[in-house]
């Protein structure tokens, strides 16, 4: 998810409403669709839960641990993906960027890590209820950059 990583696949059409003047059709961010700060914050929260607590999270929760830690991560990753899913982007204001390959570069990232990561966010993403449609547009982009975050 580097900072140049632009989510334009990431919006659906909603309907405008009385308060919110404009064109009949506008499209909503994945920050909307997953249920804005307290969805996302939710959504992240399961997720580091199944990283710390259950067997398909171990090998991320050995690289956390290397790291930060998970309670760091916990934060970064919801302040990063506000920002990434077109909401207010905080990574980049608390840190002036919002470069992926840049916070990760110093974690060994082999492809069993990434595909954990995905599955462990597929898991998140069931367990808090979100649609199928949602689940498929979250996990293109997902993909996309935990493939690219591949470097060992």
């Amino acid at each position: 998810m580097s900072g140049a990583a632009k989510v334009s696949d990431a919006h659906m059409p909603v309907a405008a409403t009385a308060e919110a003047p404009g064109p009949a059709l506008r499209e909503a961010s994945l920050y909307e669709l997953v249920g804005g700060q307290e969805g996302l914050r939710n959504l992240v929260e399961t997720f580091y839960d199944i990283v710390e607590f259950e067997p398909e999270g171990r090998a991320l929760h050995v690289l956390h641990l290397r790291g930060h830690g998970v309670a760091h991560s916990r934060i970064e990753q919801l302040n990063f993906l506000s920002g990434f899913l077109g909401g207010p982007r905080l990574y980049a204001q608390k840190w002036g960027h919002s470069n992926v390959r840049e916070m990760h570069e110093h974690v060994d990232i082999n492809a069993e890590a990434k595909d954990a990561w995905l599955r462990c966010m597929v898991m998140a993403i069931e367990r808090v209820g979100l649609p199928g449609d949602v689940q498929v547009r979250l996990m293109t982009p997902f993909t996309r950059v935990a493939t690219m975050l591949v470097n060992c």
